[in-house]
């Protein structure tokens, strides 16, 4: 009860099957999580059963992805209407992409606005995972923020999941921030990643409460591959990239605040700065990786600010074990604040997200394969694409044995235009798209990014486009032929 120190919660401690029957047919109900972290461990799985015995669905809004099986088991037993802002979950994808369950693919840092500007329909239930209970009925949250207060604070009713398994010396890490409606929305005073202007914990009204749950399971741990060959050299591209950045006076050591994106690339461009001359690294991105903790560990940064942290099982070890060395190193926000547009543009935020596929003149596919499958979803890249000081996405120039080409000529998907990207990283090369026209922006590309079983086949179609004219020489009839052929025949290698 240590963790419950508001007493009329303790008439409310439930178990997760009865507190799940709060849930009703046609809720909108949101969960916290982002990433695999702070989420729902209990609740949120006892309904996916109960709906497995029962014709009820839900719409679901969650910061980012669930972690453990908990959106898979919801769409395997038919519990979804409605799933936003972000996925990663292969049984779910199937169900958005056979349209059992519909999906809104968001902006990371749209969806509280959205909730509190009344574009979305209100929650009616709030489940939110929490290290324990203040005094005051208030949450001190776990590994993430996401969009748990804007939840709780639109919510009819909300359940608290405390997790044990969390130290109780959690508090503090944390920066909770509402921004007031619209028009009288003020100036976020965020001018540096350790910036606070929120309060360690999530205030609620305490008549909102309807059940307590106590849990003892750590976040689903994230899967971190090893750097590979084409990991590496991308990250050794960027390195010198930012080397030849700071002797022309643009940057410093330091560099700007970094933000990077979740997955094996992004974590193996990050842990490349090891092993760099760049020092005093500062961090404002959404999620906290492996990479983030190992440039602490070698001295290489000194603050980072996200909201949530997403690591390996032995990572999370380590980071429990060593909390007290890194609790004045980070803070935990709101993902409307840490992908505010106004926060990133001031900071100068240098982000690296990575992309599906990209084509010649730098528009970015991130999100759906051949034009028309989600994957996971366009999740913050896009907050930070366009209101960054440098805008850089990386990928590899070929997979699947050289079947697929990741540099094509017109991406069938469009998630961040020509406009918003600045620089393209695959392990061939690194193409600096600054200041360029278009077809200059296509010879860079064509130079530096493309794998060389491709480099030809994609030569032949920009000349061929070129011939015809335009700003933005494109062959309609041919555009898509790689991605056609592909589908036909399952490589983009013409004949």
């Amino acid at each position: 009860m240590e963790r419950i120190l508001y007493g009329p919660y303790k008439d409310k401690i439930l178990t997760p099957e009865n507190a799940a029957k709060f849930i009703k047919n046609n809720y909108a109900v949101g969960v916290s999580g982002f990433t695999k972290a702070g989420d729902s461990k209990s609740v949120l799985p006892a309904f996916a059963a109960r709906a497995k015995e029962e014709n009820i669905k839900i719409t679901l809004l969650s910061g980012a992805s669930l972690g453990y099986n908990t959106d898979a088991d919801l769409a395997e037993n038919g519990a979804l209407i409605k799933r936003m802002p972000f996925q990663a979950d292969p049984t779910l994808r199937n169900s958005i992409n056979t349209h059992q369950t519909l999906y809104v693919d968001q902006h990371l840092g749209e969806t509280a606005e959205m909730l509190h500007n009344g574009h979305l329909p209100k929650i009616d239930l709030a489940i939110v995972e929490a290290t324990y209970v203040d005094a005051n009925g208030y949450i001190v949250p776990t590994t993430s923020v996401g969009n748990s207060a804007s939840f709780t604070d639109s919510a009819d009713e909300i359940i608290v999941e405390v997790n044990m398994s969390i130290p109780l010396s959690f508090k503090g890490i944390h920066d909770v921030y509402i921004p007031k409606p619209y028009p009288n929305r003020e100036i976020l005073q965020i001018t540096e990643p350790d910036s606070r202007i929120g309060t360690e914990y999530m205030k609620i009204d305490p008549e909102k409460v309807v059940a307590v749950v106590f849990t003892n399971k750590p976040d689903s741990p994230a899967r971190i591959s090893p750097p590979d060959e084409n990991t590496t050299a991308i990250s050794q591209h960027l390195l010198n990239f930012f080397d030849k950045e700071v002797e022309e006076g643009r940057l410093t050591k330091s560099l700007l605040p970094l933000q990077a994106g979740i997955g094996k690339i992004a974590n193996a461009v990050l842990s490349g700065f090891k092993n760099s001359q760049f020092e005093e690294l500062t961090m404002y991105s959404e999620v906290l990786q492996d990479s983030t903790f190992e440039l602490m560990d070698a001295g290489k940064m000194v603050f980072a600010s996200a909201s949530s942290i997403t690591v390996s099982e032995e990572c999370h070890g380590h980071f429990i074990s060593n909390f007290e060395y890194y609790k004045d190193k980070l803070i935990l926000r709101p993902q409307n604040i840490s992908n505010s547009a106004e926060v990133i543009r001031r900071l100068g935020v240098i982000a690296i997200n990575t992309a599906i596929e990209f084509d010649i003149y730098g528009n970015v596919n991130s999100t759906n394969i051949l034009g028309t499958t989600m994957m996971n979803g366009i999740g913050g890249s896009g907050d930070f694409a366009r209101n960054s000081y440098l805008s850089i996405f990386v990928c590899p120039s070929a997979s699947k044995n050289n079947t697929i080409s990741h540099v094509v000529p017109m991406v069938p998907h469009v998630d961040h235009s020509e406009h918003d990207v600045d620089i393209l990283v695959t392990e061939q090369g690194l193409a600096d798209l600054r200041g360029l026209a278009p077809i200059e922006r296509a010879e860079v590309i064509l130079e530096n990014c493309v794998h060389p079983e491709y480099r030809q086949q994609l030569r032949d179609y920009f000349e061929e486009a070129k011939a015809l004219g335009g700003h933005t020489p494109h062959i309609l009839e041919k555009a898509y032929s790689w991605h056609i052929n592909f589908k036909n025949n399952k490589t983009m290698k013409l004949p």
